[in-house]
């Protein structure tokens, strides 16, 4: 499971670097997509195969349905690790994520399931947003501390 969070930058070609304790995680390959919140998601290709399944099993006929399939699927990108640990992330998820040359910053989190490449200026204002709204259940407390 990847956990963690690390800084890195992006090149002028569109690449980032994954950090080397989470390239096992996606060594087989994975899929790139807009992720909630303005970030990009990456998902190893058995993760992404599960969700594929989940997707297609909405009906047609809701309408939120179709419009979250229609903003998950038409971001997405298969891609592999290159020989140095990186990926190259596409233009439209680089700009849909505020990744850019100028600022070429990024944070790369781990979740249960899937990596969050951020920007990290918008990571940072995301983090400061939730921890002010963090709320822990007490049932969850009683187990983690």
């Amino acid at each position: 499971m990847p956990i963690g969070e690390f800084q890195y930058s992006v090149d002028d070609k569109g690449r980032v670097i994954i950090p080397p304790s989470f390239r096992d995680f996606v060594a087989d390959g994975m899929v790139v997509t807009r992720g909630l919140d303005g970030c990009v998601y990456v998902y190893p290709l058995g993760i992404w195969s599960d969700i594929d399944k989940q997707l297609r099993s909405q009906s047609i006929y809701d309408p939120k349905a179709r419009n979250f399939n229609r903003f998950f699927y038409s971001g997405a990108s298969k891609v592999t690790l290159d020989s140095a640990g990186r990926v190259t992330l596409p233009q439209t998820l680089r700009s849909y994520a505020g990744i850019s040359d100028a600022d070429n910053s990024v944070l790369i989190a781990g979740t249960p399931n899937h990596l969050e490449i951020w920007n990290e200026a918008r990571w940072n204002a995301n983090l400061e947003a939730m921890q002010a709204d963090l709320l822990v259940p007490e049932s969850l407390m009683e187990r983690i501390g």
